[in-house]
């Protein structure tokens, strides 16, 4: 169960609710559930049920709606009762009972250091993986990396991870900021591991409506034992590929910054286009709308189009933000080097390549930067939503 304070009403999970004993009524609220993403999320009805915490049971209704939590308490339940909530010490308090936000015992929650299994020396403005180990085992599998609180090495940051402690070693990854070389010794602490509360297993019906490109179940040169926990392995991760052409996927870990400092809009004019291309231009514009790529604008940016021929014979939609491109004020976060990324593989017998669909589009633009991207192709403007080629 989840105490919300942001959520206005307090729901249940469909699948719950219809196990529950309560009067469910299939009703049409007067209310518009929105999430936190800005998602609209359907309200299949209402419930009037018991809601057990500490020692105390409160009839309250309920809202059902198709959420990921089992129930989420919401500002409503909280006022009615008149629970206070102490972030401070992990609490709700009601009528002089305290209530413990997590069950989790102080012992299992404590966060876990990653130290360094042999020394190693990042170069100056680079990243590299690190193998560590964790100090203590046992106390849970599944952990996320972090920054450690106390750190030895100024100007080292450290990726959050996703993590299996059973492992013999811990890749983490690590980026020196700084102009010179650092040196990790061997057995210094460099990430902690908070463990891991909940992992939210997929619905059945996702790995049933979704299919294998042909190409992946095509696994000739291995034998019958490897081509079955190939097929396990891609079967179990079948929502990471592309199924068609509009499922390019979405990030939501970053958004893509046009820093272009204090300098003026550049508006350039469409250039002309032969008939077929305009043509073309014209359905790659819709299909790109309908796949919620770009949207209209109405900004002082214009940039023109640039169709490019690919190997395959399609088409690819770009636009020339030379100039654009001219304005920005460019980051120097130094990509990985090669070499490095090559001394990572070592020891490993497999190798795949990973083709990102529409690479790019995977990244959102920032809000006040998306009218940087207007283009037009003479019947419009428009803006993109997520990263276009060319930037």
């Amino acid at each position: 169960m989840l105490v919300d304070t942001g959520a206005n009403v307090t729901l249940v999970r469909t699948d719950l609710a219809q196990k529950l004993k309560g009067n469910f009524i299939y009703t049409t609220p007067n209310i518009s559930l929105k999430t936190a993403t800005g998602e609209k999320a359907e309200i299949h009805g209402k419930l009037d049920a018991a809601i057990e915490c500490g020692s105390r049971k409160f009839q309250h209704k309920i809202y059902v709606a198709d959420i990921t939590d089992p129930c989420i308490l919401g500002l409503d339940f909280l006022q009615k009762f008149n629970f206070m909530v102490d972030l401070e010490k992990n609490e709700i308090r009601t009528g002089g009972e305290e209530i413990p936000l997590f069950s989790a015992s102080a012992e299992d929650s404590k966060l876990c250091s990653v130290l360094a299994k042999e020394k190693t020396i990042i170069p100056a403005r680079s990243e590299c993986l690190i193998q560590g180990v964790p100090e203590t085992s046992g106390k849970f599998r599944y952990a996320v990396t972090d920054f450690p609180s106390q750190v030895s090495q100024k100007g080292v940051l450290v990726a959050a991870t996703l993590v299996d402690l059973k492992k013999e070693a811990i890749p983490v990854r690590v980026l020196n900021l700084d102009h010179k070389p650092k040196t990790i010794d061997k057995g210094a602490v460099i990430a902690t591991c908070e463990p891991v509360v909940d992992i939210v297993a997929r619905p059945q019906g996702l790995s049933e409506s979704l299919r294998l490109p042909s190409i992946l179940e095509n696994l000739e040169g291995l034998n019958e034992e490897q081509r079955t926990a190939v097929k396990e392995l891609l079967q179990e991760f079948q929502n990471l590929f592309s199924t068609s052409d509009s499922d390019v996927g979405r990030c939501n870990m970053t958004q893509h910054r046009i820093n272009t400092g204090n300098h003026p809009p550049i508006k350039q004019y469409p250039r002309r286009l032969p008939l077929a291309k305009k043509e073309e231009a014209e359905r790659l514009v819709k299909e790109m709308v309908d796949n919620g790529i770009i949207e209209e604008s109405s900004g002082p940016w214009a940039s023109p189009i640039v169709l490019v021929k690919k190997k395959d014979g399609s088409t690819r939609f770009c636009v020339d933000y030379r100039k654009l491109n001219e304005i920005t004020i460019k980051d120097s976060y130094p990509l990985p080097r090669i070499d490095d990324t090559l001394d990572a593989l070592n020891g490993s017998q497999w190798f795949s390549t990973l083709d990102l669909k529409s690479g790019y589009w995977q990244v959102e633009i920032q809000p006040e930067d998306k009218e940087k991207t207007a283009f037009t192709t003479g019947q419009g403007l428009w803006q993109f939503k997520v990263m276009p080629f060319g930037l």
